[in-house]
């Protein structure tokens, strides 16, 4: 007979409710292949998330707004226009709550997204993206038609407050708590705002001088509106080909009072340092990630050893394998070398 032996272990059960019990407390990584000068510079990993990208911190708080207003009923609808990782958010949210989902999505979202909000049952529309916010082809309006006419709740992640809210909840706290109070630049990618809004708040009430730097890209309306209060004239708002950053249009979940400046940063270069990144860190996150850490690298050089910067990646870059590829990289001029795309060993 085998002999029993005794264990010491914790009797406490670590098994979660529900896979949103899981959301948060994502890892902070210093990188310092990519950047080798004095100042220390951190990304936040947010694909650690349950649903793979930051968005996931304001699905269910989106939902739980909605109930608590009213506007959402037991079996009800949702609707949303977003560029994907919103829907995953709601989707899991909407899932375990037993709501229908509806997700309007712009037709420069990459497929492996669309793929992913069906996967979980969302009904998604692909509308067009060039157009003006107030065309009733966009992914605005057309998830505003659909609130009308089906009597459908649109948390409308542009200006529900509930969106930065959960930054200043979680995101914010986190940052202090991993960086224990001494970072001193945050960066991040202004997509709805939410994000840098939140966390912003929250850092700059426990550190006043703690910078809070926004990063927008090359035909969007945030630096510009930023520096003079104002939305840049109309031949300088123009389509764009970074994924969750940007916008024609001012969110009501901007709060401006937070965020000290922006930084543009192109395409070419947004999609450079994101395989930058990959293959210089092994960190392989979404095209607004490399635009991060491109403005997040040029804070880091332009500040002492004592700074610590930190930037966000919202998600991975497995959801946009269909872009983050040298062939399509190559046909938009976005590589090193744009006469020899597709040419790099693999």
């Amino acid at each position: 007979m085998v002999p029993r032996v005794e264990h010491e272990y914790d009797p406490v059960m670590e098994i979660h409710e529900n896979i949103l019990a899981t959301m948060g407390n994502t890892p902070m990584v210093r990188l310092q292949r990519f950047f080798t000068g004095e100042a220390i510079l951190a990304a936040k990993l947010e694909a650690f998330n349950p649903g793979s990208s930051v968005k996931d911190r304001i699905g269910s708080a989106l939902i739980a707004a909605g109930e608590a207003e009213g506007l959402l009923k037991p079996g009800g609808t949702i609707v949303e226009p977003t560029s994907g990782n919103t829907g995953v958010g709601l989707a899991m949210a909407a899932c375990l709550k037993g709501y229908r989902l509806i997700c309007t999505v712009p037709d420069k979202v990459p497929v492996e997204k669309i793929a992913l909000l069906k996967a979980f049952g969302v009904k998604v529309i692909v509308c067009p993206t060039d157009v003006a916010p107030e065309d009733p082809r966009s992914y605005y309006k057309v998830a505003e038609r659909i609130r009308d006419e089906d009597g459908a709740y649109l948390p409308y992640q542009y200006h529900n407050q509930a969106n930065p809210m959960a930054h200043y909840r979680t995101t914010g706290p986190e940052i202090w708590r991993q960086t224990d109070g001494a970072i001193t630049h945050w960066v991040v990618g202004m997509g709805t705002g939410g994000t840098i809004s939140g966390t912003g708040r929250f850092l700059k009430e426990k550190n006043p001088d703690i910078q809070i730097i926004g990063v927008d890209t090359e035909g969007s309306v945030y630096r510009h509106y930023k520096e003079h209060r104002a939305l840049p004239p109309a031949d300088k708002i123009h389509p764009y080909l970074v994924d969750g950053i940007g916008e024609d249009f001012v969110p009501g979940c901007v709060w401006w009072d937070y965020i000290d400046r922006v930084i543009t940063i192109d395409d070419r270069t947004g999609y450079q340092t994101t395989m930058e990144l990959a293959r210089t860190e092994g960190i392989f996150c979404g095209s607004s990630g490399g635009c991060a850490a491109a403005a997040a690298r040029q804070v880091a050089s332009s500040v002492g050893a004592e700074a610590l910067v930190v930037c966000l990646f919202p998600d991975s870059g497995e959801r946009y394998l269909s872009k983050l590829n040298d062939q399509w990289l190559g046909e938009k001029g976005l590589l090193e070398d744009p006469e020899t795309p597709g040419q790099r060993e693999t």
